[in-house]
């Protein structure tokens, strides 16, 4: 990746003043430039019209290039955003609406349901949007609070040695590598062959952190092999999504970027499923992890599930608790007029081709969440089970959530739009070259 250096007559203009500019051409690129961006026989948006309805038609229009599914989307004469809107008093309702209509038309064969069919006030189960702009370049991401790790022990019974580690976001990896390291450099001094991962209040976050501790837990001997890859649609990957002209891409610092003599844009970036596999690399100096058990509830969500589906190729991962959320997909933030949306964009898929869990990953042992648990207590009922699973006592008889938790579905949690838990976010877009 190249950046800006003093001697570039680009650096003659001020960053500042290059950035400033972008995003003032913003506005005017939904008037003149959106029209222009064609998938071949589409009719796109007028060129007049106010500043509400430019939003409506851009929000359309990126979802038409960049969304999962675009293929199910119908053409802009059909969809109509302008008129389909046009009595919703909000501004921000109007989005909202719009984009929820836009995630209802791909249909699960598996369900005859929309893949983002959810039961939250006719808001998508994945794709969101929010006031505000994001500032990161290739990370495009939005903010992930809370604590990486939230508990961590290590329990001895008879001659077994379990590592216990309870997750509650992942963050940013700058945020928490130092933390994930010293936890897990600490469970490795007395060499535990089973780990016991709690990720039950844990909706996700980036992916590069989650990843980062599957690499902490695998061997050195899966080093090279794949961990997960995400796919995006054809348009993203055949290098047809020109509406990205008008992302500019920024450096991890914010700083726009020189790439082939130009200011680089989100529609220079390599989307290919054979650009974007990942692969382990080893972390840390835990080598001993044998089993996973890995305690999850309504909440496990996102990165959360990607972790369990990067680690099952390779380790005996039995599930703890209550069935999963159901978030085999990730996005990046784009800009649009003074928001920034997040368009369900890839699929997550491990090893073996698996992304298969869009209602959710059912779990071996099934057990009623505590309300308030005392995290690594070992009476604790998730990780009392989860210790007598370990040793014999109770075998995993796994069987369908939905009568377990019929008593639960009014404090099932929602996930969607909150800004501390937003799910499955990539903050390492690169470019092709």
């Amino acid at each position: 990746m190249k950046t800006y250096n003093n001697k570039h007559p680009f650096f003659r203009i001020s960053i500042k003043f290059i950035i400033f500019l972008l995003m003032v051409s913003f506005y005017s690129s939904c008037k003149k430039e959106l029209a222009t961006v064609k998938n071949e026989d589409e009719i796109v948006s007028p060129t007049t019209g106010t500043r509400t309805e430019f939003t409506l038609d851009s929000i359309f229009l990126y979802a038409k290039q960049i969304y999962l599914w675009n293929d199910a989307l119908p053409d802009y004469t059909t969809f109509r955003p302008r008129e389909r809107y046009n009595d919703v008093q909000s501004e921000i309702s109007a989005f909202r609406s719009e984009l929820y209509d836009i995630s209802q038309f791909k249909i699960n064969q598996a369900t005859g349901k929309p893949f983002e069919l959810s039961t939250y006030n006719k808001l998508p189960k994945y794709s969101y949007l929010q006031p505000g702009r994001t500032t990161g370049g290739g990370n495009r991401g939005g903010l992930i609070n809370g604590e990486a790790v939230l508990a961590k022990r290590l329990i001895h019974l008879n001659e077994k040695v379990i590592a216990y580690v309870a997750l509650g976001s992942f963050p940013s990896l700058s945020n928490a590598e130092s933390k994930l390291d010293q936890v897990f450099d600490e469970i490795a001094t007395d060499k535990p062959k089973y780990l016991v991962l709690d990720l039950r209040a844990n909706g996700g976050g980036y992916v590069e952190t989650a990843e980062y501790v599957a690499n902490l837990i695998a061997p050195i001997t899966l080093n090279g092999k794949v961990m997960y890859s995400e796919q995006f649609n054809q348009t993203l990957q055949s290098a047809k999504a020109t509406i990205l002209r008008h992302q500019p891409y920024l450096d991890e610092n914010g700083r726009t970027v020189i790439h082939n003599g130009r200011l680089a844009t989100l529609a220079d970036v390599d989307y290919t499923e054979s650009g974007n596999t990942y692969k382990f690399s080893k972390k840390g100096s835990l080598q001993s992890i044998q089993e996973v058990y890995i305690i999850v509830s309504g909440q496990t969500a996102s990165a959360s599930e990607l972790l369990i589906s990067c680690l099952k190729p390779y380790f005996n991962v039995r599930l703890i608790g209550e069935k999963t959320y159901g978030k085999p997909v990730g996005f990046f933030a784009v800009n649009i007029d003074q928001y920034n949306v997040y368009l369900s964009s890839f699929l997550i898929k491990n090893a073996q081709g698996w992304s298969d869990y869009f209602n959710g990953m059912e779990p071996d042992l099934n057990i009623i969440m505590p309300d308030n648990p005392i995290l690594g207590d070992t009476e604790e009922p998730c990780l009392k089970a989860t210790i007598a699973l370990i040793n014999g006592k109770i075998q995993a008889q796994s069987q369908k959530s939905a009568s377990i938790l019929k008593q639960r579905l009014n404090a099932m949690p929602v996930l969607i739009n909150r800004k501390d838990s937003i799910g499955m976010i990539e903050n390492r877009l690169k470019l092709r070259y």
